[in-house]
């Protein structure tokens, strides 16, 4: 390709991505209002319109007065054309998002992508604008953009991290090939392969401190599914006692009783469910399954099991100690 050749390519590629600009901007424009914008024929805009529906813009073309050319949704979402003040506001909306409360794993994935393609000269007025988002509600663990976003981009690029973490009474350095950050409705986590314990371990981001992704490229190991670890971890692994009930009532009914932070619901055929959860004390782990109003069976461990019968003769004592109730209607 000779150097005007490739010239004219770049100039008709610029011309089609400011042609699908101006179709983003508003609902309809004719074909004369394009071509005068554009600098360019009607027969040349009908050609980059072609263009643009080789590359899965759906665009349309209405004819008589009203008609013009207009920009569908399609059946799958095509490249965004953003200009830099969409991308700034983009991104910053995104990072609020993602370290604020109420934020989704989706806030955090569109960021990853987005900062892949990100022009440099945008970064510092993005991170300048995102340090004055705030939110008023403090329903989850506040956890910096910043942080979000090297855990995230060490996951995508699999490269080592470290960062320092509570251990006990200690705070400890540890090294860790990164898979995932799954979110919670209170915390975010990160899943994670712990090169000095040589074992998988599930990571609460709000803990973290001196974050950093190193330039050392991993292989990536055969992983567990990371929201399922991570949330029988936060359920049960954390706690002294690790509990499981039958509960006959559906998996749907229970898991809309029950946080998912709190505890693991299995689908044991359409009316029975399996409860995994954890707990300092047994009686707080009882309390709360029975006051989900199902009928239900301990499996595990026994001494809960007995623990249940010795709450049953307590209570039954209880219901024996009281008087009859005075029969006050009157002849």
């Amino acid at each position: 390709m000779d150097a005007a050749s490739g010239s004219a390519d770049r100039g008709t590629t610029e011309r089609v991505l400011t042609l699908l600009g101006l179709l983003q901007q508003r609902r309809v424009w004719t074909g004369p209002q394009l071509a005068d914008r554009l600098g360019v024929t009607p027969r040349t805009v009908r050609r980059d319109v072609e263009r643009l529906r080789a590359l899965g813009y759906p665009v349309h073309a209405g004819q008589g007065v009203g008609g013009g050319y207009r920009l569908a949704p399609g059946q799958e979402l095509p490249p965004l054309l953003l200009d830099d003040e969409e991308a700034i506001a983009t991104v910053v909306s995104l990072l609020a998002g993602a370290g604020g409360a109420g934020a989704g794993d989706a806030a955090l994935r569109a960021l990853t992508k987005l900062d892949r393609v990100l022009p440099a000269r945008l970064r510092d007025e993005v991170r300048a604008l995102s340090g004055s988002v705030k939110s008023f509600d403090a329903g989850r663990a506040a956890v910096a953009p910043e942080v979000l976003m090297t855990l995230a981009r060490a996951c995508r690029d699999e490269v080592e991290a470290g960062f320092d973490y509570p251990s006990g009474s200690e705070v400890r350095r540890r090294r860790v090939e990164p898979y995932r950050l799954v979110a919670s409705d209170r915390r975010w986590y990160l899943l994670a392969f712990d090169l000095d314990r040589h074992d998988w371990r599930s990571f609460r981001v709000d803990r973290m401190t001196g974050v950093s992704a190193r330039t050392w490229r991993f292989r990536p190991r055969a992983a567990p599914e990371a929201a399922a670890y991570v949330q029988e971890g936060v359920a049960s692994r954390v706690y002294t006692h690790r509990a499981r009930f039958l509960v006959r009532a559906s998996a749907d009914t229970v898991r809309a009783q029950i946080p998912a932070s709190a505890a693991v619901v299995r689908r044991r055929g359409t009316e029975l469910c399996e409860v995994v959860t954890g707990a300092e004390n047994l009686d707080f782990v009882l309390m709360h399954v029975l006051l989900l109003s199902h009928d239900f069976e301990v499996l595990d461990p026994p001494e809960l099991g007995r623990r249940c019968n010795e709450l049953a003769q307590r209570l039954l004592r209880a219901g024996a100690a009281m008087p009859p109730e005075q029969d006050t209607e009157k002849p």
